[in-house]
């Protein structure tokens, strides 16, 4: 977060730690707004990684597991950035700005996806920077959302994954129950269109943000889960982040052997406990009775506006199907499977 827009948050009553705004001073109720109002939140707890030069796009293209050449300056993407054992290092949205593309993916795995992604450049004509601080993003959710940006871009985007560019702003709407947005700018032209945004929707915290892409099973890879899982585990297949026919990338042998081979063993559930402190990403779960053998892990997990707290977990399905997971160890809270946000096949 540059200092110029996190002095622009402060002043506007954001509560900022470790570069992430936790509130804008009052938690309970920016979680209750998120139910049926439109809010605004800072996405500083994303990174923004450029990749330019001529070969910008066969780079990609060898290392991600979707099929780059389908993004274009209108449609954005998801991908995964997976090790030689087909595990997820990262989760990314890949997006086209004039002929750049920008790589937004957990601030914890930036400096860590940079240093790596530089060891495959070799002889590639392609630049890397962390432009993090040269660009901020806000996220703007709610009924309301599309006609308060259509006050401020022509025409923005209907459907998910669409990117629309116009006065600085890149716009990608994003997957949920409610229209969701994502706004991308450098500060100059972001904090003026944070303070026309403020006058009718409700600034939140990140937390409560996350709380919406959990709703939407959308998965974050963080430090916490970096290599914890093959992308079909969570989901990743289902919500359009693996092409099964673009090509070699690292892991891609492990991806496509289970897709067109194996049986999916564990998939991403969305759940609730019963709790008032969300758990970390990468936190144990497992079955009742007397086994120490975990069955699964948390992907992500946020207090829920209604109390407890809401999360996503990649589960044994044989052992979500018993429907007695608990978190931390056998006698912790139990796990309250929720319908799934999306139609989901247990097969790979």
């Amino acid at each position: 977060m540059n200092s110029e827009w996190q002095k622009f948050l402060s002043k506007h009553g954001a509560v900022i730690e470790h570069d992430q705004v936790i509130a804008f001073g009052a938690p309970e109720q920016e979680r209750k707004a998120a139910l049926s109002n439109t809010i605004l939140a800072d996405l500083s707890a994303y990174g923004l990684i450029k990749v330019s030069g001529e070969d910008r796009v066969n780079f990609l293209q060898n290392l991600f597991s979707n099929d780059i050449k389908e993004i274009t300056p209108e449609r954005s993407q998801l991908n995964a950035w997976c090790n030689p054992k087909g595990r997820m290092l990262a989760s990314l949205r890949v997006f086209q700005i004039d002929d750049d593309y920008f790589l937004q993916l957990s601030a914890d795995l930036l400096e860590t996806t940079l240093k790596r992604l530089r060891m495959y450049v070799l002889r590639s004509k392609v630049t890397l920077e962390d432009v993090s601080d040269e660009r901020a993003c806000l996220g703007l959710a709610g009924e309301t959302a599309p006609r308060l940006l259509a006050g401020r871009i022509s025409h923005p985007p209907e459907k998910n994954h669409q990117l629309a560019q116009e006065k600085g702003l890149t716009v990608i709407r994003l997957a949920g129950d409610t229209p969701r947005f994502q706004i991308c700018a450098r500060t100059a032209d972001l904090i003026p269109l944070w303070q026309a945004l403020e006058a009718e929707a409700t600034p939140v915290g990140y937390p409560v943000w996350n709380w919406l892409e959990i709703r939407a099973g959308v998965p974050n890879i963080v430090a916490g889960t970096s290599e914890a899982f093959v992308p079909q585990m969570v989901n990743y297949a289902t919500i359009g982040g693996v092409s099964f026919t673009k090509g070699c990338y690292p892991g891609q042998e492990v991806v496509a052997r289970m897709h067109y081979l194996g049986k999916l063993k564990r998939r991403m559930y969305l759940a609730h406990i019963d709790a008032d402190t969300p758990p970390e990403a990468g936190e144990n779960l497992f079955p009742a009775g007397e086994t120490k053998q975990s069955c699964g892990k948390v992907v992500q997990a946020q207090n829920s506006p209604e109390g407890g707290v809401d999360l996503l977990a990649v589960l044994q399905i044989a052992a979500a199907e018993n429907d007695e997971i608990h978190l931390g160890s056998a006698s912790g809270p139990r796990l309250q499977l929720q319908k799934d946000p999306y139609p989901v096949d247990n097969k790979a």
